[in-house]
Formats: C-alpha cells, sequence, structure tokens
C-alpha cells in the first residue's frame, strides 16, 4: 500500500467512526430501539453517510479524492 492509500483508509476509518458514534449515541438516546438494533442501524447510517476516499493515480502522480452523498463531484484532496 502506498502512503495516499493509507491515507485515504484512515480518513474513511475515521469519518465512519464519528459518524458511527453519533448515529449509535443519538439512536439509544431518541428511539425506542434496543439490543443488537442499535448498533446495526448506527452502521448503516454511518455507512450510507460517511465520505469515501480514494487513491488514484494519475498523469500527474498519485491523489487522492473523496465522494460524498451531500456533494455531487469528486473532489480532490491535497
Amino acid at each position: 500500500m502506498t502512503k495516499l492509500q493509507v491515507r485515504a483508509f484512515l480518513y474513511q476509518l475515521g469519518c465512519f467512526a464519528i459518524l458511527f458514534i453519533s448515529a449509535r449515541y443519538l439512536v439509544e438516546m431518541y428511539t425506542g430501539l434496543t439490543g443488537l438494533w442499535v448498533p446495526f442501524t448506527a452502521f448503516v447510517v454511518g455507512t450510507i453517510l460517511s465520505p469515501k476516499f480514494k487513491a488514484l493515480r494519475t498523469q500527474d502522480g498519485e491523489k487522492l479524492y473523496m465522494k460524498w452523498i451531500f456533494i455531487k463531484e469528486v473532489k480532490e484532496i491535497g
């Protein structure tokens, strides 16, 4: 794995973790779900809402890109 691929993985993991923890808290506090439904619902919400990061090789070298459900176009990062 290249340096940018590792960075993309860590960005994706961090964003998912933040959304999963917040969704789990909100589901637990404001819905009547119990048991395994709480983490399962938080997992689905975190998976859908988290941005996707990808390192691609281009003619200019390797670049990091992000796609998110709230942004229409693919965005180049650093």
